[in-house]
């Protein structure tokens, strides 16, 4: 616009035409115009709220906006936004009178599963014509996860039974319990019926008898994150299958154990808040990029924190994970295979995936995974 005023200005005076020389005013005045209205700054407190702070993927989000002119002169209509991911979400703010304060609410994308930065805010101000813009940014960061989706499943309850003869367990104790594990020192808060007077005479300190729950459900998933062997969306419903799964053990008071081919290892109690760390940790959970790994880390197949229940979740598989899956059998009271992606009956490619002394299940996604689920497995 600045270059039409001065090309019209210097044919005017060329060619003597005064419209030209009208046209040049009008378009530097413009130009002016935009620097007034954008050069000053919005002067006002901006806050942003962003509730809940963990969705599910697909649910509703929102991030409410709190603008507030702490001046006494009026501050002129803005645009204020968070950036989120790759994209800029922003709402309009109306002019405020002196002292005057405004709440705006807009939503925030949960298609996509992970954990998002929102922020920081940017105050954005521009003339009608768009020719100028100042940006101002400002306020901390707030960070929204969005969990993989929950699908209604049933609890699937498995385990050995767990002696003190067995050796020394990793589990935390169950006060109460019946299986005497082993006798330690005392200290505050132990139960007071639980004290071993004959080991407390012979080392002359408080001892007492630890117990544990010989048949406490266990409940442990191997989700295969090979990039190789999956798809994006194949991914997503082997993700999805695993967090309902989980949810439904751990809410149900089982420990579970989470295990993947990226040798990420989680193992956490039963109820609420392993619940929130389970998802939270399938929250980030990216495909593992080496081509050589197998699906069994080396870790996990030497452990010897075994029983309950065992499910693993399959894009695909090769001969060598099957016969993998084969010696891990042994350790667990149930083993359960699901093959996602799947033509009914089949794997992926169309053949049959058998393991043998594990059942096996073909679903096309994780939605059918789970009816099959409930009807086959879980009764």
């Amino acid at each position: 616009m600045l270059v039409t005023a001065v090309v019209c200005f210097v044919l005017a005076e060329w060619l003597g035409y005064p419209l030209l020389r009208g046209v040049a005013g009008a378009a530097l005045g413009v130009v002016l115009a935009a620097l007034l209205v954008t050069a000053r700054r919005p002067r006002v407190a901006v806050t942003r709220a962003v509730y809940p702070d963990r969705v599910r993927r697909g649910q509703p989000a929102f991030a409410q906006l709190s603008v507030r002119n702490p001046g006494g002169r009026w501050q002129g209509e803005f645009t204020a936004g968070d950036p989120m991911g790759s994209g800029f979400h922003a709402v309009t703010v109306r002019a405020l009178g002196p002292g005057a304060q405004a709440t705006y609410h807009y939503d925030l994308p949960t298609r996509r599963r992970g954990r998002f930065q929102v922020g920081p805010l940017t105050l954005q101000r521009a003339d009608p014509l768009g020719l100028g813009r100042s940006r101002l940014t400002t306020g901390d960061t707030t960070t929204l996860w969005v969990h993989p989706r929950v699908l209604p499943v049933r609890a699937l309850a498995g385990g050995h039974p767990r002696h003190h003869h067995e050796g020394r367990t990793r589990d935390e104790t169950l006060h109460g319990s019946l299986d005497l594990r082993d006798v330690r020192e005392y200290v505050v808060g132990d139960e007071v019926r639980h004290l071993h007077w004959k080991a407390t005479a012979r080392t002359g300190r408080l001892m007492v008898r630890d117990y544990v729950d010989p048949e406490q459900p266990r409940f442990t998933t191997l989700l295969d994150t090979r990039v190789e062997l999956t798809t994006e969306a194949a991914f997503e419903d082997a993700v999805d299958l695993a967090a309902s799964l989980l949810t439904a053990s751990a809410t149900a008071g089982h420990r579970c154990r989470l295990v993947t081919s990226g040798e990420l290892d989680v193992g956490v109690a039963g109820g609420t808040q392993s619940v929130r760390r389970l998802l939270d940790e399938l929250c980030e959970l990216t495909p593992a990029t080496d081509v050589d790994r197998p699906l069994v880390p080396p870790e996990f197949a030497r452990s010897g924190d075994r029983g309950g229940a065992l499910v693993v979740v399959l894009a695909g598989a090769h001969p060598a994970d099957l016969a993998a899956l084969a010696t891990l059998r042994q350790h667990y009271a149930t083993t359960v295979a699901v093959v996602l992606n799947a033509y009914p009956g089949h794997g992926p490619t169309g053949v049959a995936v058998r393991v043998p002394g594990m059942r096996v299940l073909h679903a096309s996604d994780a939605a059918d995974a789970v009816r099959r689920w409930n009807v086959v497995v879980a009764g």
